[in-house]
């Protein structure tokens, strides 16, 4: 198992930086804003040759009653009690706070070891920058930089000092392997809810204000004997409402994570309209070609005529996602989530499906058969044979001669064809058509013998006379 080191302090003191740091990545978000990170968030990083887990987390105020505030200092307490270590950070720019000082008592009370970090310190002269930290008693304290690296080295070496970590196992392939599932949707539609109702557990911050997500949180589940990666995302609004820039990289972030996932669970609220914004989410997911399972959420209540109103806007406004199989569900009560993994498992295989071309070749066939493309003039296309190009979405190439006229409606046809044959459920198809190469294109004709040239003048002669000097 390897050790674990969870980031603590107060909000907008470099936890996030220091995160991306270690990890060697960009997947926290980092801004100028106290209280950007709410929920935990987990990372992969490396010293040397031995591995670790990284924790960071929400701005850590305990003794706030304020709801969205004590949820963060809930979660934060909750990585502690994971951690093998803490590393706390303060602030050098700012000084020894109070809250630094109730945090520390805290940290005492858990009873975990823990290592006092003074971020910011750049430029600055490391006995004057932590001369008043030895106040906390939390032994002596590092000067750092978190984003500039500066004594992030030798604080993470006198951190895992001690654990002797075990070499791990690369798992990059089998976790490349397991399903990833994006949660996506507009603001407050139960996102959330729905991925600790799958957990199983509170592990990311439900809240019933629009905006309580602004990072992609990854977490690991294993159910049964199958793994997964849930994605819970921020809620993506109208561009025109959108105008904080933590916002804007919250969108970015959603959209990234919609193009990194290989399922997609579209969430909307049953108590609201389809708005335009759902078709919008709805057809960026199309547009990237990711499988979807449609979630109707905050179903319990509501009258059987308000439950008519509700299939019939869906079909009316989000059609375009026929394939897809819809679950009308209650994240906040639990019913109907346990359903979601066998259509999750579905549109996964459908979406890896292998489409062998013997059997994509004879569905053309009887498709061609039973409906021809229709003319483009004096000429019909010609489809002659399918064969797969790709998954994830499912490619599906066609070839033939004058296929560039045939009809984006017969496209569907086909699409709609080759999906029940092969049952293709929750995830769109691609169908593209390649015309068929002519061999004598780009061939010049060869230079004409002396007995070819005076046949031609012969017959050109004889022309002449016979239509009267033509």
């Amino acid at each position: 198992m390897l050790p674990t080191i969870a980031l603590v302090g107060r909000p907008n003191v470099g936890k996030s930086t220091l995160f991306n740091r270690l990890t060697r990545t960009r997947d926290a978000l980092v801004a100028d804003l106290p209280g950007l990170t709410r929920d935990r968030h987990y990372g992969k990083a490396r010293l040397d040759d031995l591995q670790y887990f990284v924790i960071d987390t929400g701005g850590f105020e305990p003794v706030s009653d304020d709801g969205i505030l004590k949820e963060m200092a809930r979660q934060t307490l909750q990585a502690i009690d994971e951690a093998d270590r803490i590393v706390f950070l303060c602030d050098a720019r700012q000084g020894l706070a109070n809250g630094d000082r109730q945090i520390a008592e805290q940290l005492r009370r858990r009873g975990k070891p823990v290592y006092l970090a003074v971020n910011k310190a750049e430029g600055m002269r490391n006995a004057v920058v932590t001369a008043e930290f030895h106040e906390l008693g939390l032994g002596e304290p590092f000067a750092i930089s978190g984003a500039h690296g500066d004594g992030v080295h030798e604080l993470i070496e006198h951190v895992l000092e001690g654990l002797e970590p075990e070499a791990e196992e690369d798992d990059s392939e089998e976790r490349n392997r397991q399903p990833r599932i994006a949660v996506v949707g507009r603001p407050n539609v139960g996102k959330s809810t729905l991925v600790n109702a799958m957990l199983g557990e509170e592990r990311v911050i439900a809240f019933d204000q629009p905006g309580t997500t602004r990072d992609s949180i990854y977490i690991d589940l294993e159910r049964g004997e199958r793994r997964y990666t849930l994605i819970d995302t921020a809620g993506v609004r109208r561009r025109g409402k959108v105008f904080e820039a933590v916002e804007k990289f919250s969108v970015i972030k959603t959209l990234q994570a919609i193009e990194d996932a290989n399922v997609v669970v579209m969430v909307v609220d049953a108590r609201q309209d389809i708005s335009d914004q759902d078709s919008h989410i709805a057809g960026h997911v199309l547009e990237q070609g990711r499988a979807v399972v449609l979630v109707v959420n905050k179903w319990d209540g509501l009258d059987a005529y308000r439950r008519e109103v509700a299939k019939h806007d869906l079909a009316r406004k989000l059609g375009f996602l026929d394939f897809a199989q819809q679950h009308f569900i209650s994240a906040l009560q639990g019913t109907g989530v346990a359903g979601l993994f066998p259509a999750i498992d579905a549109a996964y295989a459908a979406a890896f499906a292998k489409l062998s071309t013997p059997k994509l070749t004879r569905a053309l066939i009887a498709a061609t058969t039973q409906h021809q493309p229709p003319k483009s003039g004096p000429f019909r296309p010609k489809l002659r044979y399918a064969h797969q190009g790709g998954s994830n979405p499912p490619r599906v190439i066609i070839h033939g001669s004058a296929v560039a006229a045939v009809p984006e409606s017969y496209r569907r046809y086909l699409e709609n064809t080759f999906r029940e044959e092969f049952g293709l459920r929750g995830t769109p198809l691609r169908v593209e058509f390649r015309q068929g190469r002519n061999p004598f294109e780009g061939r010049k004709p060869a230079p004409l013998t002396e007995s070819e040239e005076n046949r031609a003048r012969r017959n050109r002669r004889r022309g002449r006379k016979l239509f009267g000097g033509w």
